[in-house]
């Protein structure tokens, strides 16, 4: 008889906003910016035990404005950031859809498909997790799945405050701040 691996909580990030400024359809490796404060932000979840796992809508992908050799590309590149200030980004996740190029799909946020892709990959504990963005669209699917939303008011998260609120999701400063927040809401996991 297999033992179960013992499941784990993970915070689902945003990348456009959240962690990296956001240009607009990021296409140029070198032009990665992390957030100020993002990287140690993410070292603090590493430490404590989450999983730091970046959930993206990508639709410059299906609008042909970005290749997926590209996209790929920028997501090396914000690894490689983060791992140079001593973060791990544990996995990324992304939709690369449209609905109107291509219809509707069930991976691109607010839909579950690719947290729940993620909790079966990893042994995730949802309902012990959480999803942090700068947009409602971030925080619900987690919500859906029994986890807790926080909203960051970087990127265009000033522009989703008052959704986020009537949704009942609290707004924070930053990512740094959001992750204070959850560490200091929830008993602390083992660290891996």
């Amino acid at each position: 008889m297999t033992a179960q691996l013992p499941r784990r909580p993970a915070v689902f990030l945003d990348r456009d906003g959240t962690l990296v400024n956001d240009p607009g359809f990021q296409r140029d490796p070198s032009t990665v910016e992390l957030l100020p404060g993002a990287a140690a932000a993410v070292g603090r979840l590493n430490a404590a035990g989450f999983l730091a796992i970046v959930v993206t809508n990508q639709s410059g992908i299906a609008r042909g404005l970005i290749q997926p050799v590209e996209y790929t590309a920028v997501e090396q590149a914000i690894a490689a950031r983060f791992a140079a200030e001593g973060a791990r980004l544990d996995a990324t996740y992304h939709c690369p859809h449209f609905p109107e190029v291509g219809g509707p799909c069930a991976c691109r946020k607010p839909g579950t498909l690719l947290y729940r892709r993620a909790a079966e990959e990893w042994p995730l504990d949802l309902t012990a997790s959480w999803g942090v963005g700068d947009r409602v669209s971030d925080l619900a699917p987690v919500a859906a799945l029994g986890g807790r939303g926080l909203l960051v008011r970087t990127g265009a998260g000033r522009k989703h405050e008052a959704a986020a609120l009537a949704a009942g999701f609290p707004v924070v400063a930053d990512l740094s701040a959001a992750v204070d927040q959850i560490l200091g809401s929830i008993s602390q996991p083992d660290a891996p």
